[in-house]
């Protein structure tokens, strides 16, 4: 059974979330004379498969993970399709995690002004987050995702069998940004992984398919109304502005989930602290992230380099850090201007 959740707004698309999806790719990419087909390494026997099916591929392998998102492969990978002769009617599809997947999406953005594309997502977080909503990009020195554009996908194929090959570790990664979800938009993600927190990471089992559909589908919801995050979009963010800068502390070794589930303590703390939140649901952050085994704590040591970093997130206006916090469960809002005693206050939560 295929699950079809629809984004709509100028560009929509379908995501399509499944078993055995690669017979789904053609359709999507319908007049295409050449295809690229960016994979990284541990993806080459998966990404061998589907360019059989296609036309006129290019294949082309680039660096694993955060590794791939630069400015200087990017421009590897716009050599190789100025070889190819890579016209305006072909299509670059990204076969990985949530990082090939920005990047190619990044390359097809930026190709001819911008080329069709069709991420095909293999990780938990690349199937909830990363593929879903038109955000491609590139990580630079000063800072995650700060090169990029906003290029909605011609669709986007979520193949559920993917994630029976993935590490523990990173299955577990991606829930972060499931239970984000439920923290913003539908509490019944968190009912779900409270309820059942092994299922929630298993990959052959009905709960985490749920749970990817209802995480897909509050992403779907957001960036319908909003593609380029002038306003609602924002509040997909949430826990992502310290988690950018842990991960960019780390430089990128941290993985992104982990990151994000240390920031979603910190914004819990924040909405408590700014007397927006009741004690029980910041609580529950650590509750349910607890369960499912991810990380809750970073260094009291990193705090200064943490606050220089969040002072580039896309979020800040001018010299002014903002936060999405929220008001309530699945109430989520935009604290400006907090006092860095505030800050500090709310980060020993997350040291201690």
């Amino acid at each position: 059974m295929v699950t079809r959740i629809h984004v709509g707004g100028d560009r929509a698309y379908d995501v399509l979330v499944g078993n055995d999806l690669d017979g789904e790719l053609p359709g999507l990419i319908d007049g295409a004379a050449r295809v690229a087909v960016l994979y990284s390494a541990p993806l080459r026997e998966r990404a061998e498969r589907i360019a059989a099916a296609l036309p006129g591929v290019t294949p082309i392998e680039v660096p694993d993970a955060e590794r791939g998102k630069t400015v200087a492969v990017a421009a590897q990978c716009w050599d190789e399709l100025g070889k190819a002769g890579f016209t305006r009617t072909d299509v670059v599809v990204g076969v990985g995690g949530g990082a090939v997947t920005d990047l190619a999406g990044f390359v097809a953005a930026s190709w001819l002004r911008g080329v069709r594309w069709v991420p095909v997502s293999t990780s938990l977080l690349g199937m909830v987050d990363a593929s879903v909503g038109g955000k491609t990009g590139v990580n630079i020195d000063a800072g995650k995702n700060l090169v990029g554009a906003f290029h909605p996908p011609a669709g986007v194929l979520c193949d559920l069998d993917a994630l029976t090959t993935l590490p523990p570790d990173d299955l577990t990664a991606g829930l972060a940004e499931v239970i984000k979800c439920g923290f913003i938009a539908d509490p019944r993600i968190l009912e779900l992984v409270e309820g059942d927190p092994a299922g929630a990471a298993d990959p052959a089992g009905r709960t985490l398919r749920e749970l990817v559909e209802r995480a897909i589908q509050v992403k779907a919801d957001v960036v319908s109304v909003d593609l380029k995050e002038s306003g609602l979009r924002e509040i997909l963010n949430y826990g992502h502005t310290l988690g950018h800068a842990i991960e960019k502390r780390e430089k990128y070794t941290w993985k992104h989930g982990h990151a994000v589930s240390v920031g979603l303590i910190f914004a819990a703390a924040l909405s408590r602290l700014s007397g927006r939140l009741d004690a029980a649901t910041a609580a529950r952050h650590r509750a349910v992230l607890d369960q499912v085994g991810l990380p809750t704590a970073y260094g009291q040591e990193a705090w200064t380099d943490l606050l220089s970093a969040m002072r580039v997130d896309k979020k800040t206006r001018a010299a002014t850090l903002r936060f999405v916090v929220l008001d309530g469960l699945a109430k989520p809002g935009i604290l400006t201007g907090p006092s860095e005693e505030l800050l500090v206050e709310a980060y020993a939560e997350v040291a201690r």
